[in-house]
C-alpha cells in the first residue's frame, strides 16, 4: 500500500488491504448472538434460551457459503441427537448402560452423515435431552428449535450485512508468494557471486524444499476468497479477480518445483569434483551469468506480484513482464554459451549443465503464464454439483452391480408393446367389421378416406409396432456387458 494513498483516502485504502470493515465480524456476532436470544425468548422455547445465540455465534463464518455449510450441519447434528436420545428416553431412563447406548449409536450415526467435527454434538445433544427424564420431549423440541432460531438468524445477519469477499487477501497472499520467491532467487544469486561449495548447495536446496508450505497457505487464501462468491450478492469482485488470481499461483506453484529441480541440478553437480574443488564446480563467468539469470528472473516474478495483488493496471504488469523475460532469455542464451562443453569429453557436465539450462528455460515459461489472460471466465461451483455427481455415482454402481434389472425391464417393456400392438390391431378389425359374420368391405367417407376413428386406430398400430422394432433393434445392437456382468443362464431343456 503506498504511503500518499493511504494518506488522501485512509478509510478507502483500509478497506483495500483487508477486504472489510474492521470490527464488522465481532458486530455480526454479537448482534446475531442478542437477536437470537430475543426471538427464542419471544417463542418461549425455554427457560433460558442460551442455545440459540450459542448456535449463532458459532455459525457466522468468513464466508456466506461457511455460515449456510455451518448452521446445516449443526441442526443436522442436534436433529440426531434428539431423536436418539427421544427413542431411548421412551423405553429406559438414564444409566450407566443408557449412556454408553446413547454415546455409541450417536458416534456411529455422526459418522454416517459425515458431519465432520460436529460428529460429537450429536451425543452431547442425546445426553442433555437424556438426562431431564420425563421432560425428554418438551427439552427435545426445545432444543431443535433454539438451534434453529440461531442458525437461521446467523445465517440472515452474516448475508445481510456487508457479506465478506475475500479477493484483498488472496490477491495478498499470492503476491506475497511470488516476491517470496524472487527474494530466494536474489539470495542465491548473492551467493552464486560470493562462492559456492557442496554445503551451500545442500541449504538452498533444503530452502527450495520448504517452499511448497507457502504455496499452500496461498491456495487455502484463494479457495477462501472462491467460497466467498457462493450466495454472496458481493460476489462479482470475486468473479473478476479469479481467472488471475487463479492462473498466477498455478504457474507460481510450478515455478517452486522448478526451482527446486534447479537447486537440486546445482546441489548434484558438486558430487562431480574432489571436495578441494568443489568451488570450481562452475568456471567464473559461468557463475556470474548464473547469478544474473536469476536476478532477472527475481525481476519478472516482482512484475507478476504486482499483477496478482492489483496495484496497478493489469495491462502495464503484463508488459512490465514481459520486457523482464526477453533480458531473461538473452541472459539465458549468454548462459548456454559458457556451460557449452563437448559431450564426448565430459558426458557428466554437458548432461547437468542441459538439466541446468532446461530448468532455466522452463521457469520463464511459467513466469510468462503467470500474467496470460485467463481463457474463459470463472462461475462460482453450483451447491447442487455434489448431490448430482452422488447421484450419477450411485446410478452408475446401479448399472454395474444390477445389469440384468435393466435387459429384464427392457424386455418387459418390448413384451407389453406387442400385447398393445396386438390389441389394437383386433380393436381396428372390430371396428371396420364390429359383426363377425357378415363380412363386409371398409366404408368409406364421401371424400374417399376412412372415418377418423379408424384412422386413428391405424394411427396407434403403426406407432406401437414401429417402437416394439426400435426396442428391438437397439437390444441387437446393445454392447456386450462389461466385463464381471452375469449372463442369464438359458433354460435347460
Amino acid at each position: 500500500m503506498r504511503l500518499t494513498t493511504y494518506l488522501r483516502h485512509p478509510w478507502t485504502a483500509v478497506l483495500a488491504r483487508w477486504g472489510r470493515i474492521p470490527g464488522i465480524r465481532t458486530a455480526k456476532v454479537t448482534l446475531a448472538a442478542v437477536l437470537s436470544y430475543v426471538a427464542a425468548d419471544l417463542l418461549n422455547t425455554t427457560a433460558s434460551p442460551i442455545l440459540a445465540p450459542l448456535t449463532a455465534i458459532l455459525v457466522v463464518q468468513v464466508t456466506v457459503y461457511q455460515t449456510v455449510a455451518e448452521g446445516l450441519q449443526r441442526v443436522l447434528s442436534v436433529l440426531a441427537g434428539v431423536l436418539v436420545a427421544v427413542g431411548l428416553a421412551t423405553v429406559v431412563g438414564l444409566s450407566w448402560w443408557s449412556l454408553g447406548a446413547v454415546v455409541a449409536v450417536s458416534l456411529v450415526l455422526g459418522r454416517v452423515l459425515r458431519l465432520g467435527p460436529h460428529t460429537l454434538e450429536v451425543p452431547i445433544s442425546a445426553m442433555l435431552v437424556l438426562a431431564v427424564g420425563g421432560a425428554a420431549a418438551q427439552a427435545a423440541a426445545g432444543r431443535v428449535y433454539e438451534t434453529l432460531i440461531g442458525a437461521a438468524i446467523g445465517i440472515v445477519v452474516n448475508f445481510a450485512i456487508a457479506p465478506p469477499v475475500h479477493v484483498e487477501s488472496a490477491g495478498s497472499a499470492v503476491a506475497g508468494l511470488t516476491t517470496r520467491l524472487g527474494d530466494f532467487l536474489r539470495s542465491l544469486a548473492r551467493q552464486l557471486r560470493d562462492g559456492w561449495s557442496r554445503h551451500a548447495a545442500q541449504n538452498w536446496l533444503t530452502a527450495a524444499r520448504g517452499l511448497g508450505a507457502a504455496v499452500l497457505e496461498a491456495d487455502n487464501s484463494l479457495v477462501r476468497a472462491e467460497q466467498s462468491a457462493v450466495l454472496n450478492p458481493r460476489g462479482g469482485q470475486v468473479r473478476v479477480a479469479q481467472p488471475r488470481l487463479r492462473t498466477a499461483l498455478t504457474a507460481i506453484e510450478y515455478c517452486t518445483v522448478v526451482i527446486r529441480a534447479l537447486c537440486r541440478e546445482v546441489f548434484d553437480r558438486t558430487f562431480y569434483l574432489p571436495p578441494e574443488l568443489e568451488t570450481e564446480v562452475y568456471p567464473p563467468a559461468a557463475r556470474l551469468a548464473l547469478a544474473d539469470v536469476l536476478d532477472v528472473a527475481a525481476g519478472a516474478l516482482d512484475g507478476v506480484a504486482v499483477v496478482a495483488a492489483g496495484g496497478e493496471p493489469v495491462e502495464a504488469g503484463r508488459a512490465r513482464v514481459a520486457a523482464q523475460l526477453d533480458e531473461l532469455y538473452q541472459r539465458r542464451e549468454l548462459l548456454g554459451r559458457l556451460l557449452l562443453v563437448d559431450p564426448h569429453a565430459d558426458a557428466a557436465a554437458w548432461q547437468q549443465h542441459g538439466a541446468l539450462l532446461a530448468a532455466v528455460d522452463r521457469l520463464r515459461v511459467e513466469i510468462e503464464a503467470a500474467v496470460r489472460p485467463a481463457a474463459q471466465p470463472w462461475r462460482p461451483p453450483s451447491l447442487t454439483e455434489g448431490p448430482r455427481r452422488a447421484a450419477r455415482r450411485v446410478v452408475g454402481a446401479a448399472e454395474q452391480t444390477l445389469p440384468l434389472v435393466t435387459d429384464r425391464s427392457r424386455q418387459a417393456v418390448r413384451r407389453v408393446m406387442d400385447v398393445a400392438a396386438e390389441a389394437a390391431t383386433e380393436a381396428v378389425a372390430n371396428l371396420a367389421n364390429p359383426d363377425p359374420r357378415a363380412a363386409r368391405p371398409h366404408e368409406r367417407a364421401a371424400d374417399g378416406s376412412l372415418p377418423v376413428e379408424q384412422a386413428a386406430a391405424d394411427a396407434a398400430v403403426t406407432a406401437l409396432r414401429t417402437a416394439a422394432d426400435s426396442l428391438a433393434e437397439e437390444d441387437a445392437t446393445e454392447p456386450a456387458p462389461r466385463p464381471g456382468a452375469t449372463e442369464p443362464k438359458a433354460d435347460e431343456e
